[in-house]
């Protein structure tokens, strides 16, 4: 743990309190940024593409989620009051992500015929 001395409490927790500020801001644009993560697993099951390669697109925007929320966690000392928050979200990412997984999946299994989307084409 980060050990600093102070001639002063008020001076400490005056420091302590910018640091808390500072991680919260991080933390913060994490969960920004959850939302537009979620809507786009919706999007591309509202549009019939849930599919292996979406799957591994979101796969690797989680894992950015993930090693970011791990970044910000090595710098926040003082527990940040939105740490909790953040590692919330990026779970919920991670479940639905799970669930889309797992209709990707159902869907891929589907012979070619139970996607309305695909149509047989002839070669001429």
């Amino acid at each position: 743990m980060l050990r600093i001395a102070f001639d002063d409490v008020n001076e400490e927790a005056r420091v302590i309190a910018e640091l808390q500020a500072a991680r919260d801001d991080e933390y913060g644009e994490v969960l920004e940024r959850v939302p537009a993560f979620l809507d786009e697993l919706t999007s591309e099951r509202d549009h019939d593409r849930a599919t292996y390669e979406e799957v591994e697109e979101s796969e690797a925007d989680l894992e950015r989620f993930r090693a970011w929320l791990a970044k910000i966690d090595r710098r926040d000392y003082f527990g940040a009051s939105r740490r909790a928050d953040a590692h919330a979200a990026v779970q919920r990412c991670a479940e639905a992500l799970e669930a889309f997984e797992s209709e990707a999946f159902a869907r891929d299994a589907q012979p070619a015929a139970a996607h309305p989307a695909l149509r047989a084409v002839e070669d001429t």
